[in-house]
């Protein structure tokens, strides 16, 4: 399949360039009523968590879009539009929903590229009793449902393809590292998972990379993953990039083998990364500690933070232990169809 042209600068509205992006919204909606279908044949239950909510998630590199909630007495509150529904639909898992998934709209904040939108389509879903293992099946198979759907055999971005018939690749982070950028993250942490930034970039200055004044473990990990490991992945087939680092990991359990790392999974197909999910953290303390870091983390680099969900982290005591995963449609869209943009497979783009 040939890439699609890039949008053109005219606004979208008009009926010649409508025209020409009507093809690909129509594949759009044929890839959503399928995946819709295999919901409903998996016996999962479709559910509606509210955009606004009180915290938007306590991640250090998500950004929020805030607002204020007036009551009757003209009293505003603090609001935010949720980054994720995972703290709603957690709540829904402590109440006693088992299998449940969520197809809506999503806000993130300073992120706007080919490959991200201020405003987005995520479809999550959650699996009480079973392991991660389940979801990353799920994902495969939501891959090639979405190709079968467009008529294709590989999924395109740019100048990369992917077979999402081929047996993935599974490939746990430490490995990655090593692999595609010589790195030997193990090196630079202790039998704990607590990091070292120093000693991760000593071996960037060893290897020739550019170390930049910033030496936080995380920011110095985020880089070498960006630059030189993501690009490497699910070319060719998918990848399934594996248990994390457990810094990197706010909202999963540790694996139960080597506390280093912890049940978190990113699925990649043509170098984009298209999920990530977990084995689902459920030890409140544990994650409010989590919470309380990244929020100061938050604050140290970016000058805020966001309040904590009370109510979620009450919740967490009755969840089960469960997956989960949550997965962006119009990336997988535009990988089904070839697009060069995600604003190519949105019926209506954020203006800029």
């Amino acid at each position: 399949m040939k890439q699609s042209p890039p949008l053109p600068a005219s606004p979208w509205w008009t009926p010649q360039i409508h025209a020409d992006r009507r093809p690909i919204l129509l594949a759009r909606n044929r890839i959503e009523a399928a995946v819709r279908l295999y919901l409903a044949d998996a016996d999962f239950l479709l559910v509606d968590p509210p955009g606004l909510q009180r915290s938007p998630g306590n991640e250090t590199h998500l950004h929020a879009f805030g607002t204020s909630m007036i009551g009757n007495d003209g009293v505003g509150q603090a609001m935010y539009l949720h980054t994720s529904p995972e703290f709603t639909m957690k709540k829904l898992l402590a109440a006693g929903e088992t299998r449940i998934a969520s197809f809506g709209h999503v806000w993130r904040n300073r992120e706007r590229s080919a490959l991200h939108h201020p405003e987005f389509t995520l479809l999550e879903w959650y699996r009480v009793g079973d392991s991660y293992d389940a979801v990353i099946a799920d994902c495969v198979a939501l891959l090639q449902l979405a190709a079968a759907t467009s008529g294709v055999t590989a999924l395109i971005y740019r100048d990369r393809q992917c077979d999402p018939f081929a047996a993935p690749e599974r490939l746990s982070v430490v490995e990655a590292f090593m692999r595609h950028a010589g790195i030997d993250l193990f090196a630079s942490m202790d039998a704990d998972g607590v990091t070292d930034g120093r000693a991760l970039a000593q071996q960037m200055a060893a290897l020739g990379m550019v170390v930049p004044d910033d030496t936080s473990w995380s920011y110095l990990f985020s880089l070498i993953l960006t630059d030189k490991v993501e690009p490497n992945l699910g070319v060719g087939r998918v990848t399934v990039l594996d248990r994390y680092p457990a810094a990197e990991a706010a909202l999963a359990r540790r694996a139960g083998d080597d506390r280093r790392v912890s049940e978190r999974f990113e699925l990649y197909a043509c170098g984009v990364e298209l999920a990530n999910g977990f084995g689902e953290l459920t030890d409140a303390d544990e994650q409010r500690r989590r919470f309380v870091a990244e929020m100061a983390e938050k604050e140290r680099i970016y000058g805020e933070r966001y309040p904590l969900d009370e109510d979620f982290l009450a919740a967490l005591s009755l969840m089960p232990a469960a997956s989960g995963v949550a997965l962006g449609f119009d990336r997988l869209v535009m990988l089904a169809t070839a697009a060069p943009r995600i604003e190519a497979v949105l019926w209506a783009p954020v203006a800029q």
